[in-house]
């Protein structure tokens, strides 16, 4: 194998979450000859054909009841099956890797029927159901963080972190900052993850007032989807849909208010910044619940159901902490304890055990 480049197919589909861990390790895998696995109508439609060649397929997510539709996602499945079965020995592919969700199910089905070996990355606190459904068919499966272990008890599990993104490593990426933001201010920044969370961003709007009195800067992104995005205007308000650099923003944050997918997290830790995370409400299983209590075990963050916060509470909350610089800085420390900063570098050596094998 070592005169024939090394193919690997990634299946990631769908959100960020799912996205940028498998972008971050195939940046880390140079010298490989990858292809990706996606679905025609999700992100990856944006962001991997520049990178990668792009095979997609049609395939759903099972709903939580049994009914009709199951028959017609199963029929979908079988076909995916077979799709990715023919990419996978007409490509001669060496090894399968994938961040889970339903993209993940047939990628497993085909390669393990070929003798390919596969090589999961499950983010979350609580693994999903294809993690938990197929982990034990997996060569390895790759921990976000250290109590999914328990959800995996048939599975090799190796704790690796969530990759994040090179510039999250580079401790110079707040240089990059392009925002008119004064050096001593406290900074707010209010995001919820690549989708946006329309939730956050009403009892955001009824707090912000009272934290510019206090001399905050909020920056907030709204995602696309909040027809009330741009309704307040204040020289320490920005206001946009996503922003790029967002390792720059974080390492600059004083404190997020943060939705709690996996990825957000890993980033948040990376960076120190310590948060609020109000998971979102209709997350599958509630695994955003699960993956707040492990910020908030390591007294790295605060959590709070939505149904249950009120703008008075965060409002408040968020003006203690800006208050207790001591506080938030402790916090930050505690955060950077959750994750590994070699995460990738981990990552990468299991892949290349795997595959090379």
């Amino acid at each position: 194998m070592a005169n024939t480049p090394i193919k690997l197919l990634i299946a990631a589909s769908g959100t960020g979450g799912h996205l940028f861990p498998a972008m971050a390790l195939a940046q880390e895998l140079p010298k490989y000859d990858i292809e990706w696995l996606g679905v025609s109508n999700r992100l990856e439609t944006q962001l991997i054909p520049q990178h990668y060649k792009l095979n997609t397929i049609a395939v759903k997510g099972f709903q939580e009841k049994f009914g009709f539709d199951t028959f017609h996602v199963l029929g979908e499945l079988m076909i995916s099956v077979l799709q990715v079965y023919k990419l996978l020995q007409q490509g001669k592919f060496h090894g399968v890797f994938t961040t889970g969700g339903y993209i993940a199910a047939p990628a497993l089905v085909a390669a393990k029927i070929l003798g390919i070996p596969v090589i999961l990355h499950e983010s979350n606190a609580l693994p999903g159901k294809v993690t938990r459904f197929l982990g034990p068919w997996c060569h390895a499966v790759a921990l976000g963080f250290q109590v999914a272990a328990q959800y995996l008890p048939k599975a090799k599990t190796i704790y690796t972190s969530t990759p994040v993104r090179s510039q999250f490593l580079d401790k110079n990426s707040i240089d990059d900052l392009d925002l008119n933001i004064p050096e001593n201010v406290p900074l707010i920044v209010v995001f919820g993850g690549s989708q946006g969370a329309v939730g956050i961003n009403k009892l955001v709007r009824q707090c912000v007032h009272a934290w510019f009195a206090v001399g905050a800067y909020v920056v907030h992104l709204t995602g696309n989807n909040d027809p009330e995005a741009s309704s307040i205007h204040h020289s320490q308000y920005i206001c946009m849909p996503f922003y790029e650099n967002m390792a720059a923003l974080l390492q600059r944050a004083s404190l997020a208010v943060s939705r709690a997918g996996a990825g957000s997290l890993t980033e948040l830790a990376i960076c120190g910044t310590p948060a609020i995370l109000i998971p979102y409400p209709f997350a599958a299983e509630d695994h955003q619940t699960y993956n707040a209590h492990v910020f908030t075990e390591m007294c790295a963050g605060l959590y709070y159901k939505q149904s249950e916060l009120t703008s008075e509470v965060l409002q408040n909350k968020v003006l203690s902490l800006i208050n207790s610089p001591k506080q938030l800085k402790q916090m930050g420390k505690k955060a950077q304890e959750i994750v590994l900063v070699d995460g990738i570098q981990k990552l990468a050596k299991l892949v290349k055990e795997v595959v090379e094998r």
